[in-house]
């Protein structure tokens, strides 16, 4: 059994869409970001960097100790590795699915993530940051279209890099994105959210929660007011 430390975020979806396509058994903890749920001590002993998700796997292939992981990019990899699922076993095709998957970790994510910050909850409208994360994730999603445009998923078979970029392309409307213009990525996403696991994640995620997590000034302040001392 997995217990996973969960919120409805991008970064959230990436696991329960995994387990749900792996068919693991799975207990769902809601970890609610808005209400700083994220700093209780029982929260932090597995995710020190108050951020979600992370999980417990309490029956570990080699039989020992339970394992705890934070980190959404490392926790897909766990998994795969795991199951011997939704990654290859042969080097080169493990290395395309692996160079994917850090590239949304390094670049999809955090881009994607300061233009929904700029362009959406930031209380004062900077022109020059929304026009810069709007403009790079673009960029990103034009990668990501001509990646696609000789290939039904992003390493050929469907695998964890998929996983991981396609909750990151969900919100494209609130990123400023049209996926008219990107055809392959389009296709792509379009495919992945009709398989079955897909929509039994999303479901999921809407029983935990169905409304915004930013939803008024206390929980502005939560997400968005941590510096130093939060973690001290």
């Amino acid at each position: 059994m997995i217990d996973l430390y969960y919120w409805t975020t991008p970064n959230g979806h990436k696991i329960t869409l995994f387990l749900e396509e792996a068919g693991l058994a799975y207990n769902l903890i809601p970890v609610n970001i808005g209400k700083g749920d994220q700093f209780k001590p029982e929260f932090l002993r597995i995710a020190p960097n108050n951020r979600i998700p992370a999980m417990v796997d309490h029956q570990p292939a080699d039989g020992g100790e339970p394992i705890s992981m934070f980190e959404s990019g490392a926790m897909l990899l766990y998994l795969a590795e795991k199951t011997g699922k939704f990654i290859p076993s042969t080097l080169r095709e493990r290395c395309d699915v692996l160079q994917w998957l850090f590239w949304q970790m390094g670049g999809l994510g955090p881009m994607a993530g300061q233009n929904h910050h700029f362009a959406t909850y930031a209380p004062e409208k900077i022109d020059y940051a929304i026009n810069r994360y709007v403009g790079e994730t673009g960029r990103l999603y034009g990668v990501l279209n001509k990646r696609l445009a000789d290939r039904e998923f992003i390493a050929g078979e469907y695998s964890i890099a998929d996983m991981a970029c396609y909750p990151w392309i969900v919100p494209h409307e609130r990123q400023g994105q049209n996926l008219d213009d990107f055809p392959h990525l389009k296709r792509w996403y379009e495919a992945i959210a009709l398989r079955p696991a897909t929509v039994r994640a999303y479901e999921r995620g809407q029983a935990v929660n169905s409304a915004p997590t930013v939803h008024d000034e206390e929980a502005r302040k939560i997400l968005f007011g941590q510096n130093a001392q939060t973690v001290r």
